[in-house]
């Protein structure tokens, strides 16, 4: 009884509001799950007025029983009023003109939660109906907000619930803050769709299993880039741990400066081009986007080391994409708390097609060109990456030729997703324009967009890198065999100079190794 009074004063205390502001209000009170009810008020509208501009659906009944203990009737109710009254509303709107639709959720149906059985599947209904307006009524927005418990008003704020959700570490929402969201939303917001409005989330956010519930064995590479899958969960996306050892991996052994392996930026790239493959047998990377070194992830002591590789997925229109960092853990003294650093970071975007590269002729430019020899006495790169076999520099353009019968790069010698040596020779040739006109020796930043052909789509005969320097500083690069196939196109390439490195002292090593035409043709260095 008590109640019943509640919900009528918070409703007269609605509509008395309305009226203090200047508006008019029509109020009708039915039961969503009469269809001939709610289509006899429906009807009233569209007589009066032909349209509806926002129709907020917002009721709900919740009794928490876990599954065992709730009985058929207790369950159809919880469920039916929330989804048949969806349904009673939308087919009593039929075509009449709908601008909006808010349907009032549950963080419960995106989550799931104990004791809710039918209240987490009648809300998760909610959010895909209303996700299916894009579709069935393109012309109406839908928004479905999935609420946590709110303080002072709603279903949650008696009994034992309020302590119950301190205890699992949710947060509920004030009514001043949650009302003004829906208008926010339906204003501001650029949601069509399903959207959490909350605090902490607390438990709702816990992995039932440490692993997630993923099969661990399912999801196994013969790449030397992805070990063990650790987990992959619902919320926190999928981890993989991996264990390098400089002493079996070409990559390593012959990517090492000062005696210390780095991991090379390329291989940065494919471990989270083969990340993101993983769990989507069957898609293709697309591209990889906004690319990041941020920090070099060294092989102290040249021992071996464990990274971690971390992806969480999103839809993209027809696309999925792959949020992935690289994650490096060193305990610097005993007792104090690891070092956990990111090392590298990016976007894998995945489609059902593979991608096009198109054609382009790339003839090696006349004049001398700088040897191999001459570029890996600056670089510091052993055989596996000494991918180039000469360069030529002509203004703001390089191309860099690929070495042939280059030595074996990894173990097991199983085909990488992506070739990352065809995306070194991209960035060598870039680095090498740099050295020459301004004596700067750099190591990658940062890499806009990378698209290209898979590993087992090689290039035939001579292959070429162009490198172009824009304005910004950074440079677009495009790689392509003697057919005029292209293999891979880089968009933005940034670099940073090595600390340390370069300015004088690089100068005039070039000066030593170039040979006498070779200065002559680039006057900087001369």
């Amino acid at each position: 009884e008590l109640g019943a009074l509640e919900r009528q004063q918070a409703g007269l205390a609605a509509i008395t509001a309305v009226r203090s502001s200047g508006g008019a209000v029509q109020y009708h009170q039915v039961d969503l799950t009469d269809a001939d009810a709610v289509a006899a008020v429906i009807g009233d509208i569209r007589a009066a007025h032909g349209r509806i501009d926002v129709l907020i659906h917002a009721a709900g009944v919740e009794i928490s029983h876990v599954l065992p203990d709730k009985s058929p009737r207790e369950f159809d109710l919880v469920f039916d009023v929330k989804s048949d009254g969806w349904f009673n509303l939308m087919r009593a709107v039929g075509t009449m003109p709908l601008g909006a639709t808010v349907a009032f959720t549950s963080v419960a149906g995106r989550f799931g939660n104990g004791g809710q059985t039918d209240y987490a599947a009648a809300n998760d209904l909610l959010c895909k109906l209303t996700s299916n307006l894009r579709t069935s009524r393109p012309a109406t927005r839908g928004i479905a907000i999935d609420w946590t418990a709110w303080t002072g008003i709603g279903m949650a704020t008696r009994g034992s619930i309020p302590k119950m959700m301190e205890l699992a570490g949710i947060d509920v929402i004030r009514p001043e803050a949650g009302v003004p969201a829906v208008r926010r939303e339906l204003t501001a917001g650029s949601t069509s769709g399903e959207v959490v409005i909350a605090g902490r989330l607390g438990s709702l956010l816990d992995e039932w299993h440490e692993t997630g519930g993923v099969d661990q064995s399912a999801l196994v590479s013969s790449s030397p880039m992805i070990g063990e899958a650790v987990r992959m969960g619902v919320h926190g996306g999928l981890t993989v741990e991996t264990t390098l050892d400089p002493t079996k991996q070409g990559f390593l052994r012959d990517h090492a400066m000062e005696g210390t392996p780095l991991l090379p930026g390329v291989m940065g790239i494919e471990a989270f081009a083969e990340l993101a493959s993983l769990p989507l047998p069957g898609w293709s990377v697309a591209a990889i986007e906004d690319m990041r070194f941020e920090a070099p992830f060294k092989f102290y002591r040249a021992e071996p080391r464990t990274l971690t590789l971390h992806a969480t997925f999103a839809q993209a229109g027809d696309d999925l994409v792959a949020d992935c960092s690289l994650i490096g853990v060193r305990l610097l003294r005993t007792g104090l708390d690891p070092r956990v650093t990111k090392h590298f970071a990016g976007r894998v975007r995945l489609s059902r097609l593979p991608a096009e590269l198109g054609t382009e002729r790339i003839p090696a430019p006349d004049g001398p060109a700088i040897p191999a020899p001459t570029i890996y006495q600056v670089l510091f790169h052993g055989p596996a990456y000494q991918v180039l076999a000469q360069e030529w520099v002509v203004g703001r353009e390089a191309v860099g030729l690929m070495a042939a019968d280059l030595p074996a790069d990894h173990v097991p010698a199983s085909p990488f997703v992506l070739a990352p040596r065809l995306i070194e020779l991209c960035l060598q040739t870039a680095g090498i324009w740099e050295l020459a006109t301004s004596g700067r020796l750099a190591l990658p930043l940062r890499v806009e967009r990378i698209v290209a052909s898979p590993a087992g789509a090689l290039p035939a005969g001579v292959v070429r890198a162009r490198a172009i320097a824009r304005d910004d500083g950074a440079f677009d690069v495009v790689l392509a065999d003697e057919g005029e196939s292209v293999f891979v196109r880089l968009e933005g390439y940034h670099s940073v100079e090595l600390p340390g490195e370069g300015g004088e002292a690089t100068l005039q090593l070039m000066k030593r190794a170039a040979a006498p035409e070779l200065a002559r043709a680039h006057p900087y260095s001369a």
